[in-house]
């Protein structure tokens, strides 16, 4: 059906971006059709929350060797505060870390994850972001875009980002910025916006950027949890604060979700990029992006069958 359509046929089996279950109530549902997105109230717990902080400052201090992960740091502050989360900006790929990775199997998330991917689940993608204090050079603000951009698996209605703010986000220290009903639209292209020496590694935006489109910001408080479609523009802005700004993410992906070849699309000079970084990081003289992302794929749920 056109997204016309579904919004306008509110009978259970006609939505497109969401499966049939008993969790979802049927208002929310149909949020998640017109806008994308969906934010649950108090889904994980303080106590995990908690076990996730200590984890990554172990991380940060080094007491923690993680294969495989990528560690993105400020190098600049090193100086200042050596190894600690004063310079961690991000640990991103820890499905080595069993103690972070416990996110992406814990039973009320999966829950919801469900509803979106179906019984199948493979757990793609893991953060946890570390928003440092940012006022002025605005070094972590990461551009509008669309995720799907980063992956070379489909269809994209059967991946889903699950996103949990570790305390309070909001505008003053950097919360997402979304975009409303942006996921009915096509993959766009992306690249490094141009903002002279204020961009991360791999933090690419949209090249046309629509300003004129309406901003959400998703206020969130600790524990609450926003399920994302891939398609959907979001960002985040810059931490005003004197505090850290943390959460933490899983994209999932429903097993049965297939691989593509980038070649000759708007995704083909990320493979580029991203296979440069991981042939240099580990000395390999071939590594194809599929292989990647084979690495980083774990089986949280269901049955593994393509993915």
């Amino acid at each position: 059906p056109t997204s016309a359509q579904v919004s306008a046929d509110r009978q259970p089996g006609r939505f497109r971006y969401t499966l049939d279950s008993n969790v979802l109530t049927m208002e929310q549902r149909q949020f998640y059709e017109d806008n994308g997105y969906l934010v649950i109230k108090k889904l994980v717990s303080d106590e995990d929350i908690e076990r996730f902080r200590k984890e990554f400052v172990r991380i940060c201090k080094r007491e923690v060797d993680l294969p495989g992960a990528m560690i993105m740091k400020n190098e600049s502050l090193r100086s200042q505060y050596g190894q600690s989360e004063n310079v961690v900006n991000k640990v991103q790929d820890f499905q080595e870390d069993e103690e972070l990775f416990r996110y992406c199997t814990l039973p009320e998330v999966l829950r919801y994850v469900e509803c979106f991917t179906g019984p199948n689940i493979m757990a793609m993608h893991t953060m946890l972001i570390n928003k440092l204090p940012d006022s002025d050079k605005q070094t972590f603000l990461h551009p509008m875009h669309q995720d799907l951009h980063y992956f070379p698996f489909r269809p994209a209605t059967r991946i889903v980002c699950a996103w949990t703010a570790m305390e309070r986000a909001d505008q003053h220290n950097g919360c997402l910025v979304v975009q409303p009903g942006t996921h009915k639209l096509p993959l766009k292209p992306h690249g490094y916006p141009n903002w002279e020496g204020k961009t991360n590694k791999l933090f690419h935006g949209l090249i046309d950027e629509d300003e004129k489109t309406p901003r959400v910001h998703v206020v969130m408080e600790k524990g609450d949890t926003v399920f994302f479609h891939p398609l959907l523009i979001h960002g985040s802005g810059i931490n005003k604060t004197a505090g850290f700004r943390k959460s933490i993410s899983c994209h999932f992906a429903s097993s049965e979700c297939y691989y593509i070849d980038v070649k000759n699309t708007t995704q083909e000079h990320l493979e580029k990029e991203l296979v440069e970084i991981v042939r240099k990081k580990y000395n390999m003289a071939s590594v194809e992006l599929r292989d990647i992302w084979n690495f980083r794929a774990r089986l949280v749920q269901g049955e593994r069958i393509n993915l």
